[in-house]
């Protein structure tokens, strides 16, 4: 039989530490009985709101959230491993939990199995699948210096420029690649100054790799042309090419057409088909009128059964290599990912001279500023092709004009 369970936060006014900070207490009650347990995290006592339990700074009060889903997570293993549960044993378990790890590596592996949880959570394994990548950077740099593991009171600023000059020495990485492993180096060592493992992040003032201007990559609309003329032999490939086209000429994200369902597809009263879904990023609406081509793809799979998705598509790490096989059948020199489609997407409603506000309603972004981005593609390009009309065109020196060549001719994409 299942028991009552609850989680009160709270603190004690009347214990104030000399640096004017109070710890967050936590009692569990289940079944009428309770124990009370420390969270390790302190806060002020204004900052703390009693009504809700929470606290007014978002750093602790994330701590505190994270606390409260771990006593969870917890009571419900133990419940289905024990079938029965009081609030002490739950103490005693989540204390064999709370042994802080007082080095690196291990601190990672914590917070990876924090991040796990949280996938499983929210359905999305991105940051726990990348978190495994700077974890093994971490530990490539540690094996470099002949250790297995390294104290955090034994890491200096020294530390962190080592690793980075590391990472560009034997990885060859990219100053944003650097940059997200540095991110990793430094949440651990925050979460060490949290625990009152460290008083301070000696990685404080540790420096970044400037950052390269932000690119929309998109597809040409000659290479949009060549992906709808190239149908793939392998179905999985044939798969990948359809749901890139249908994202080209809907703006949908992978993840927003896994959780595309029939009941998400509309019909005006005129007859013109729509989809209209909440985006899994950012939950705001995407309101999007279909073009003929996307009809034509969708009519291709399931537009009935709201049992399952319309289109089958595996994870979007299985998809990944299909859709760089595409970009090779089609010459192109650099790497085709899939994220371009929904860019190229953008930047061809841009080029059109649809107004802004009706994209960002397309692609469902939450503010203007975001959609904005992809009208600066579209000056810097055409600013550039006028530079390519001039240098074809105008004979320097003389202020002459003269024909040399004939203009490339532009796909139409709407009579295909």
């Amino acid at each position: 039989m299942r028991s009552t369970f609850s989680i009160l936060p709270y603190i004690n006014r009347n214990k104030v530490k000399a640096d004017g900070t109070t710890a967050a207490l936590c009692r569990i009650t289940i079944d009428g009985k309770s124990s009370t347990i420390i969270t390790g995290i302190y806060c002020r006592p204004e900052d703390w709101n009693s009504s809700k339990g929470t606290i007014r700074t978002v750093r602790e009060n994330s701590r505190l959230q994270e606390f409260k889903k771990s006593v969870e997570l917890t009571y419900e293993d133990s419940l289905k491993k024990q079938n029965v549960v009081s609030a002490e044993l739950l103490k005693n378990a989540l204390a064999r939990k709370a042994v802080i790890p007082t080095k690196l590596l291990q601190m990672g592996e914590r917070e990876r199995e924090r991040l796990l949880a949280r996938s499983k959570e929210i359905n999305s394994t991105s940051t726990y699948r990348h978190s495994g990548y700077y974890q093994k950077y971490l530990k490539d740099y540690l094996t470099s210096l002949g250790k297995e593991d390294i104290e955090f009171s034994d890491i200096t600023e020294d530390f962190g420029s080592s690793y980075k000059a590391f990472m560009k020495r034997n990885k060859n990485f990219s100053a944003q690649q650097i940059n997200k492993c540095l991110c990793w180096l430094s949440k651990l060592v925050y979460l060490a100054v949290d625990y009152e493992i460290l008083r301070a992040n000696p990685l404080e003032d540790m420096e970044y790799e400037k950052k390269p201007a932000l690119k929309h990559m998109h597809i040409s609309r000659a290479e949009l042309k060549a992906i709808l003329e190239t149908p793939m032999l392998d179905p999985l490939q044939e798969l990948g090419r359809r749901a890139f086209l249908f994202s080209t000429f809907t703006g949908l994200t992978y993840v927003d057409i896994m959780l595309l369902h029939p009941h998400h597809i509309g019909t005006t009263a005129d007859g013109r088909r729509y989809i209209r879904i909440n985006r899994k990023k950012t939950n705001v609406e995407a309101f999007i009128p279909l073009h003929p081509i996307a009809e034509q793809i969708l009519d291709l799979y399931n537009t009935t059964d709201d049992t399952k998705p319309v289109f089958p598509l595996p994870s979007r790490d299985e998809m990944w290599f299909e859709i760089h096989e595409l970009g090779v059948a089609i010459g192109r020199k650099e790497n085709l990912s899939y994220h371009q489609s929904r860019h190229s997407f953008g930047t061809f409603l841009i080029s059109e001279g649809i107004p802004i506000e009706s994209i960002a309603k397309m692609m469902g972004h939450s503010g203007i500023r975001t959609t904005q981005r992809y009208a600066e593609v579209t000056d810097k390009k055409i600013s550039k092709d006028m530079d390519n009309l001039m240098a074809i065109r105008m004979m320097y020196g003389t202020g002459k004009w003269y024909k040399r060549q004939e203009l490339p001719k532009e796909t139409n994409i709407d009579n295909k």
